[in-house]
């Protein structure tokens, strides 16, 4: 039985290797062999619908409803978003339509339709002061606009729809810190990057094998999503200069109230993501963020 499939911000980082998972292909940088449900994907196991910000602007009810009623999807993965963390200190109402509010639309229409719904949250709804890594139960507590409307979206979600929290995404296509430190290594042009942030990357061609795997199980709730491990700014960008056979000197770390300019959103300090869930519902874990990181460099 084929399951129809309907990505929201297919033209993402994250969209596009979603839309190569879900067509039976490995996205660029993806590891063949991690197959977490222990199933690899069939060509014509999905059927696909991928609508960009431009076919479809999720903080428009009735443009959700439209589109909805004419797809009629059995699975809604919802990865259009506001990702501008220092840019939303100053549009809160619009990171708020579109990581907020949105969410009213995509979840009624899924509940009239029978369809399940897939969203992606972040590791920025907490405030990094636990001191390890976040379970899928711990309290939030997010310090700017962006981890509050996040927060808000998944309040707005009913207790049956699925929320991946991620962090730290890095994909072959689009914009990210891996891609940009590749060519300033490339330039010769050494960097500076804080080491008092401390995260999870996230791999957007392993997210996507994951997202795949809820697609099929559909286990509603919060569910944690990264590579596995936790690292700084400064050791992960050490590591990508390291594979360019760069100099010790090549990367400067420096604390986060050195950053020039001064970032106008507060970032968690560390906020790590524990992936309990992911474990419990039985699924093998996300490979080493190391490993993941090398094989987008090969890609890029």
């Amino acid at each position: 039985m084929t399951t129809r499939v309907l990505v929201t911000g297919a033209t993402g980082q994250v969209g596009v290797d979603l839309m190569d998972v879900l067509g039976g292909d490995t996205a660029p940088g993806g590891d063949v062999t991690w197959q977490p449900d222990g199933r690899s994907v069939r060509p014509d196991e999905f059927e696909v619908v991928g609508v960009s910000h431009h076919e479809l602007d999720v903080a428009d009810p009735e443009a959700v409803r439209r589109v909805m009623a004419a797809v009629r999807p059995d699975v809604v993965v919802n990865l259009a978003a506001y990702t501008a963390v220092d840019r939303a200190e100053s549009e809160p109402e619009l990171c708020r339509a579109i990581n907020a509010t949105a969410l009213t639309a995509l979840s009624a229409s899924c509940d009239d339709l029978a369809a399940h719904l897939i969203t992606i949250s972040t590791d920025y709804v907490f405030d990094g002061t636990k001191g390890s890594s976040y379970f899928e139960g711990d309290a939030t507590n997010p310090l700017g606009v962006y981890g509050a409307t996040k927060r808000e979206g998944e309040l707005l979600c009913r207790p049956r729809d699925t929320i991946v929290r991620t962090s730290w995404v890095m994909g072959s296509r689009g914009k990210n810190i891996a891609k940009l430190v590749q060519q300033r290594c490339r330039d010769n042009a050494p960097v500076r990057f804080v080491n008092d942030q401390v995260g999870s990357p996230t791999m957007a061609a392993d997210l996507s094998r994951a997202l795949v795997t809820l697609v099929r199980e559909k286990p509603g709730g919060v569910v944690h999503l990264a590579n596995s491990g936790v690292t700084s700014w400064f050791d992960l960008v050490r590591l990508i200069a390291d594979t360019f056979e760069k100099p010790s000197d090549f990367v400067t770390a420096i604390s986060t109230e050195e950053l020039i300019p001064s970032p106008t959103a507060r970032r968690p300090a560390l906020s790590g993501l524990a992936m309990q869930r992911w474990s419990d519902l039985g699924f093998s874990d996300p490979p080493r963020w190391e490993d993941a990181l090398v094989r987008l460099l090969r890609v890029n």
